[in-house]
């Protein structure tokens, strides 16, 4: 079940059962109650023995239907809890009460990130022994010996250093701050090149972050590239020299990970799940949340410094094979799923 979107058909021709039912990011309680119904119809028609949540809003959404339709196993996976340590703390008490009242209608939680099952289980939003860190992880063979054919179709000089990056185009992935890092840097280092990769969907609800970028690629000029939203990352990933992901806020970012096995030295900031992901100083460098005189800092020194940049890659990409095969990631959710389904006794439909 989940929105309307462009992969939906592609999904079905796989085999996949879909329900389009409409979810909304805004504030509108009268929005979510309208998605709640819908869920709680669909629940009570097909009878679901687990029902399992996923992403801040429909997750709140789902396990109210769920608890409604007194659906007997109900998992949620925090990709990210949406308070966070740089929110402001009466925004923060807000939605960690909102988790708190969901956790009671929750049997198993499942976080990406260590830090975030830490929160979950000192803020009392769930009970250790039903909180559990899963990790998160890629596809790793999409993301091993890819030709970087595609940096003489962007026009890159051979001499060009590309640091890219890879995300919604909003002010919380750290766009802005990636923009204002790469000006400063261009003019450190003129071999110094920047992507940025991604678009802005329909329900993000700002555009200065769009005009803050065309204001930044008319000064850049051909050293900033904008390719939009992309399907080909393994082979966009395959032109950089680093990746960057300045975000204010994650779960356990998947992009990153990506670049690890792409080989990538990474910036991130020194936020939960990234600085779970990146080893400061040995796959990569960690940097202050919106600090773009930092950020651009910690890209010019991977610039000026090739063969560090090959090194981190290396090291990031060992710590990626270790840590984050996706297959194992689903293996492990499945296996607690199944440990769960063990103990619960289902009601005859």
């Amino acid at each position: 079940m989940c929105s309307h979107g462009s992969n939906i058909a592609k999904l079905r021709d796989k085999g996949y059962v879909i329900k389009t039912i409409e979810f909304s990011r805004s504030y509108n309680i009268l929005l979510h109650l309208k998605s709640v119904w819908h869920l709680l119809r669909y629940f009570q028609k097909d009878s679901f023995d687990v029902i399992h949540v996923h992403t801040p809003v429909v997750s709140l959404v789902g396990r109210l239907a769920a608890f409604l339709a007194k659906s007997p196993c109900v998992v949620y996976t925090a990709h990210g809890f949406y308070f966070h340590e740089n929110m402001n703390l009466l925004k923060k008490f807000f939605f960690v009460g909102l988790e708190i009242i969901s956790g009671k209608a929750t049997d198993l939680l499942f976080t990406q990130s260590k830090e975030d099952a830490q929160s979950a289980v000192n803020l009392r939003i769930m009970h250790k022994s039903r909180t559990i860190p899963i990790g998160n992880g890629v596809e790793i063979a999409r993301f091993t010996n890819i030709s970087a054919d595609r940096r003489e179709m962007f026009g890159l000089p051979p001499q060009a250093f590309l640091i890219g990056m890879v995300g919604r185009l909003v002010e919380e992935k750290g766009v802005v701050d990636f923009i204002e890092a790469a000006l400063i840097a261009s003019k450190a280092n003129s071999n110094a090149y920047f992507m940025l990769v991604g678009s802005k969907l329909e329900s993000d609800h700002s555009n200065s972050v769009l005009d803050k970028i065309e204001s930044c690629r008319l000064q850049l000029g051909d050293r900033l590239i904008l390719t939009g939203l992309r399907d080909d990352i393994p082979e966009i990933l395959s032109c950089m020299n680093a990746f960057c992901l300045p975000s204010w806020r994650e779960g356990m970012p998947r992009t990153i990970i990506e670049a690890m096995v792409s080989q990538l030295p990474v910036i991130a900031t020194d936020i939960r799940g990234s600085r779970e992901e990146v080893v400061h100083r040995e796959t990569g460098i960690l940097v202050p949340c919106r600090s773009s005189a930092i950020l651009a800092k910690a890209m010019c020194e991977l610039a000026d410094n090739p063969s560090l940049s090959k090194q981190m890659g290396l090291a990031g990409r060992r710590r990626a094979l270790k840590l984050y095969d996706e297959s194992k990631v689903i293996k492990h959710q499945l296996d607690l799923i199944d440990a769960l389904l063990k103990t619960k006794t289902f009601p005859v439909y």
